[in-house]
């Protein structure tokens, strides 16, 4: 079964957004990620791999990198997880969430 990829994309803009700052490139300053909300489908096997290096990852105490839609994301050991089950217009939806502040 082939990975399917469906994308969202919500960008927020607001005319007090302060303007995003460019490093240089010896610069150790962080420059500010957009907002953005992408869901990617995924094989069953794709997906089992990604739950079990998460699942290493969360035993051992060790932060977590998945690249999701182009952008490399790294979880921190002491990220908040959650279960989310919704119900509406007769579908159902498990999402399992990991927040954590961004550094």
């Amino acid at each position: 079964m082939a990975a399917q990829k469906t994308t969202k994309k919500k960008t927020k803009t607001s005319a007090t957004k302060p303007a995003r700052n460019t490093p240089s490139r010896n610069s150790k300053a962080k420059v500010a990620k957009d907002d953005r909300d992408i869901e990617k489908a995924y094989s069953t096997k794709q997906f089992v791999s990604k739950l079990r290096r998460l699942a290493d990852a969360l035993e051992t105490g060790k932060r977590f990198q998945i690249q999701v839609a182009g952008e490399r994301i790294a979880v921190p050991s002491e990220a908040f997880f959650n279960i989310e089950h919704e119900r509406e217009d007769g579908e159902e939806e498990v999402e399992f969430q990991i927040k954590w502040k961004a550094a």
